[in-house]
Order: structure tokens, then sequence, then C-alpha cells
């Protein structure tokens, strides 16, 4: 049986709940309300200690003192979301891309751009992996796991969108 490490950090977007491998890979970070979600089981283990630079970097991340995290993440997910969990990987802070755009990154034909939508939907790691960056063909907000009004937070946060 392998042990699941987690925590939970504050942060503007509310409390999140950072899971680890034994090995000390991130596998999630998640928000409140999340869609699918993992809920702390009885037999994991609370221990901040896997978690210290997660936290320092989210920390330098929402005080804009960190555009791009550094940190050994270990997300499982078909070869094909992890195509698209990777492509995620590439899109620079303060930059926006479309799912057409990520269609394209993972050779995916632009038929594929639903299923795409889906894999970006089923990332473990948000704001560390970065699918709020992703838009609409049209420029328009789409679906986001953690809630559109976070997706907006964190666009705002990384000067993508005007301040409210």
């Amino acid at each position: 049986m392998t042990t699941t490490y987690w925590t939970q950090v504050d942060s503007p977007l509310g409390p999140l709940l950072l899971t680890a491998a034994p090995t000390g890979e991130l596998t999630s970070l998640t928000v409140p309300g999340q869609k699918k979600a993992p809920v702390v089981l009885e037999d994991w283990t609370r221990d901040p200690g896997p978690f210290r630079e997660a936290e320092r970097q989210l920390a330098a991340y929402f005080s804009g003192d960190l555009k791009e995290f550094r940190l050994p993440t270990r997300a499982a997910g078909t070869p094909f979301r992890e195509k698209v969990w990777a492509a995620l990987d590439d899109v620079p802070y303060g930059g926006t891309v479309t799912y057409g755009e990520i269609a394209a990154r993972v050779g995916a034909p632009r038929a594929a751009v639903r299923a795409v939508g889906g894999a970006i939907g089923a990332n473990p790691l948000l704001i560390v992996r970065p699918c709020h960056r992703v838009i609409g063909a049209d420029g328009s907000l789409t679906g986001y796991a953690g809630g559109l009004e976070r997706k907006v937070r964190l666009l705002t946060h990384e000067g993508v969108l005007p301040p409210a």
C-alpha cells in the first residue's frame, strides 16, 4: 500500500489541498469545491514536511515574485492527457493559449478540441500546471475546474486581465 501525504495551504483562492507521493512529488493541488477533487481519506498521512517547497513557491507566486514553478510533480493520466498537461507547462506566466493551440501542440486534429478540453479539465495540479491560461478561440474565459471566478482572479493576478 502506498502512502499519500497531504496538507492544506492558505492562499488568496482559499485553502489549497496538496497531496504528494512518498517520494515527495506533488500529485495534486486542488481548491475548495473543485470538480473531481480528491477527498482526504482516512489512511492518508497529514504532514506538511513534503510540501515546504511547494508552499514557499505558492507564496512567492501569489506575492508576485514567482513566474514559473519548479517542483517535482507526478500526475498519472492517459498518454494523451499527459501530453496535454506537458503542453500546459509551456504556457508562460501572463500568457494565454486556446484549446485549439494546445491540440496543435500535441499533434491532435482540430476535431480533438473537446478531448483536449477534457484533459485540461482533469489536470490534477491547478495553478502549478497553468490550465487557467487556456481560453476559448474567441477569447472567452471558458470552463475551469476551480471555478471561473478563480480563473479570473489568476489571470488578473498574472496581468492578462485588468483589475476589476
